[in-house]
């Protein structure tokens, strides 16, 4: 059922089977991060504004902004994913795929994220380049929230044991390695019951590039937005080193 042997190039990172886990086992993330989120995102949505999400996953954010109200355009990098937005959240405007930096962000009157999507692109290089592809992307006035993992999220896991979560019909056992300073690591075995009771395994790596989050505003502001980064969207506790940023467009 799920994928083995080498992985398809166009489908790196969240192949079927560790997508269905992250949706059943994972949602603590984005209703953590919602209540501040749509705090942020008032003044569009009285403007009835378009938000556009990076990094959807299953949806799980997306079900919460568009039960506020919003109209959002969900997209994510992998069609795993964006298969079970595209059933799970049908009140969204549009649900597609779309990979950063190069594919064109619809023009967005806001542009957020959870999950630090920037931080599964090659290099700091390309996270420059998505961040101006979303200031781009931002209609005058428009803002941008989203997370980043910076330099001390990978220092603060340095030697942490593996970790491992479970539910009634699925696992996962994660392993992290930080082969430099910019590099954090995630080696994933995922176990999902098939219907007949026994079990599948699959395997999957996540390279994720670390990024100075001190830094993000000054590039920001180099394409036109004036940015903060702070330790959450709202009132709730992040995982150490993962940073907020949030912007409007001049």
């Amino acid at each position: 059922m799920g994928h083995h042997g080498p992985v398809p190039p166009s489908e790196p990172y969240y192949r079927r089977d560790l997508a269905l886990v992250h949706h059943r086992g994972f949602g603590f993330h984005a209703e953590a991060c919602a209540p501040g989120m749509l705090r942020l995102l008032e003044p569009v949505l009285e403007r009835r504004g378009l938000v556009v999400e990076v990094g959807c996953g299953s949806g799980l954010l997306t079900a919460l902004l568009v039960e506020a109200g919003h109209e959002v355009i969900a997209t994510d990098a992998s069609p795993a994913m964006v298969a079970l937005a595209a059933e799970g959240v049908p009140g969204a405007r549009e649900v597609r795929r779309l990979t950063l930096p190069d594919d064109p962000l619809p023009p967005a009157d806001a542009v957020v994220g959870v999950g630090h999507v920037l931080n599964y692109l090659p290099d700091a290089a390309a996270v420059d380049r998505a961040l101006a592809a979303i200031a781009t992307a931002l209609r005058p006035g428009g803002m941008v929230a989203l997370d980043l993992c910076d330099l001390e999220y990978g220092r603060a896991r340095r030697d942490a044991p593996p970790q491992g979560r479970a539910g009634e019909d699925w696992a996962v056992v994660t392993r992290f390695e930080l082969p430099a300073p910019e590099v954090f690591v995630r080696h994933m075995a995922t176990f999902l019951r098939n219907v007949d009771g026994s079990w599948r395994r699959d395997d999957e790596r996540h390279d994720n590039v670390l990024v100075d989050t001190t830094a993000v505003a000054g590039r920001l502001s180099s394409v036109g937005v004036e940015a903060e980064v702070r330790d959450g969207f709202g009132d709730e506790v992040l995982p150490v080193g993962l940073r907020v940023v949030v912007g409007r467009r001049r």
